[in-house]
Order: structure tokens, then sequence, then C-alpha cells
């Protein structure tokens, strides 16, 4: 992506974010949020990662390429980011151009549909959060061609700029990859309506359920 594309993409976000009051929260608990989500994430990425390597080897061994890649997002006032994942897919899954994914695709690697079912593929991005790209929980970072794709189709869809993106969500916990694209824009719209510690502890809670279970996704 150019840097004129990033810059408008940017532009855009910020415009929607000045324009938008409702997402308006106090600078006390922005503040709290970081400071929980820099500290969370730490111990978390120190837990996980006797996980995370476990999960590389049998990434590398089910099919070559590499077990970790970088994706380019779109976060925070439109900000493009670069997260981090567990590979889900065959390597030339995109071989053809970004597509969605969708339930039982052949792109999806045995290993891939387990990581994905348990969102252990996003682990990597803790260290998105440590580097303040990202928070623990809000919608989730999306990639620029859906962006401008669903920004299209969907009005306001571009709102979901209004916080910053999360490793976990709304959306996520309840549908996650089954959910349309309309229907993750109605969860995120909730969570920055309602945006508070209470909605937070939950969505949290929630994601361990669907971490350490398999189930709570549609």
């Amino acid at each position: 992506m150019n840097q004129v594309t990033e810059m408008m993409l940017r532009e855009q976000g910020a415009a929607v974010v000045k324009s938008h009051t409702e997402a308006d929260v106090s600078y006390l608990f922005l503040t709290c949020k970081r400071i929980i989500d820099f500290f969370l994430s730490l111990s978390l990425l120190l837990i996980t990662s006797p996980i995370i390597a476990l999960l590389i080897i049998w990434i590398k061994y089910e099919s070559p390429g590499p077990a970790l890649y970088v994706q380019e997002r779109v976060g925070y006032r439109g900000k493009i980011i670069r997260v981090f994942k567990l590979r889900s897919m065959y390597n030339d899954a995109e071989k053809d151009g970004p597509r969605w994914a969708v339930r039982n695709d052949s792109r999806i690697t045995k290993v891939g549909s387990f990581i994905r079912r348990t969102r252990l593929d996003e682990l990597p991005q803790l260290i998105n959060v440590l580097r303040n790209d990202m928070s623990l929980i809000g919608p989730r970072p999306e990639r620029y061609a859906f962006m401008l794709q669903f920004s299209e189709k969907i009005p306001g869809f571009m709102n979901r700029v209004l916080v910053k993106p999360g490793l976990t969500g709304l959306a996520q916990v309840n549908g996650g990859y089954d959910l349309t694209p309309e229907e993750k824009f109605e969860h995120d719209m909730y969570y920055i309506h309602h945006y508070s510690a209470w909605l937070e502890t939950k969505i949290f809670f929630k994601t361990i359920f669907i971490v350490l279970t398999g189930r709570g996704a549609r």
C-alpha cells in the first residue's frame, strides 16, 4: 500500500472519530485500559509462549511455508498496522488475491481449523498489543481491501475505526468466522456504543471460555 492511499484512509478515519461523539470515553478509562492491556498481554505472551512454539512446529510439519506471517490491517483512525498471526491456511491460499474466509474453507489446514476455532492463531498479536497498535479487546482490525469493499456496501462501516482494534471482540465471541460482515459490523458498533469496563470484562472471560473449550462460536 502506498503512502498516499494510507494517508487518505487515515484522514477518513480521523474525520469519523472527530465527528462521532458517542465513542467519547474518559481519559481515566482509556489510561487504565492501556495499563491493563500492557501487563496482561505481557503475562499472556510469557505463559503461552510454549503453546505458540508447539503450534509453530505443528504448522511447519503439516504444510510448507512460514508458520508466522505479517499482514497489513486498518487500525485506529485508519492507520495501517502490521499484525502477526499463526498461519492457518496453505501457503499459497491467496495466490489469486484476498478472499473472505468461509465455513469449511478448503484453504484452511487441519491445524488451521483447530487454531481458528480456539482463536489460538491470534496469539502472536499479543505483540501488537504490547506495541500499542491494538488493544486486547475491540473490533478486529480489517484488511484494507475488505475495508474498502465493505464501506461501499455497509453504511457507516468506517465507524469501526472509532476505537483501537482488538485481539478479541464482541463479534468474535458471538459467532466469529461464521458471522457475515454485516453481523460483525453490528456487534462492533454495539461494542463502540456501549464501551465500558463491564463489557470488556464480559468479552475477556467469554474469550477464555472459547479458547479452553473450543465452544462459543456458531
